[in-house]
């Protein structure tokens, strides 16, 4: 496995973790991220396609997917973009722009081996 597919292999369990704990245990995650609990099943259901993305990940870093790897990095970046613009908007706790950096830090991983593997 190429360093490129090991940072998007190893971020897919990092999705599995987030998933199955919206799906298992969501509760103790909003309450991480300072958001009010709730026992409807929306958050669930993000946990569902969280997990899922996760799948996505971690088989395309397992099978070294380059076009998928290329696309995983604007997408990480969004998501940094968008949780800090949530935070900024007081839609949600500043504590929800970690999970975004997390992303940001993963797509500058990923990037990195990309490039390095180029040349």
């Amino acid at each position: 496995m190429s360093p490129a597919a090991k940072s998007v292999y190893y971020f897919g369990f990092y999705l599995y973790l987030t998933g199955l704990t919206l799906i298992f245990v969501p509760n103790l995650f909003l309450k991480t991220l300072q958001l009010p609990q709730t026992n409807e099943v929306w958050i669930r259901v993000v946990g569902v396609l969280v997990f899922c993305i996760g799948y996505y990940y971690h088989r395309t870093g397992a099978e070294n997917i380059k076009a998928v790897l290329k696309h995983t990095i604007p997408t990480r970046i969004f998501v940094c973009i968008a949780f800090t613009a949530f935070a900024a908007l007081d839609y949600v706790s500043p504590v929800l722009v970690v999970f975004g950096v997390i992303d940001l830090l993963g797509a500058l991983w990923t990037w990195t081996t990309l490039r390095t593997e180029k040349a």
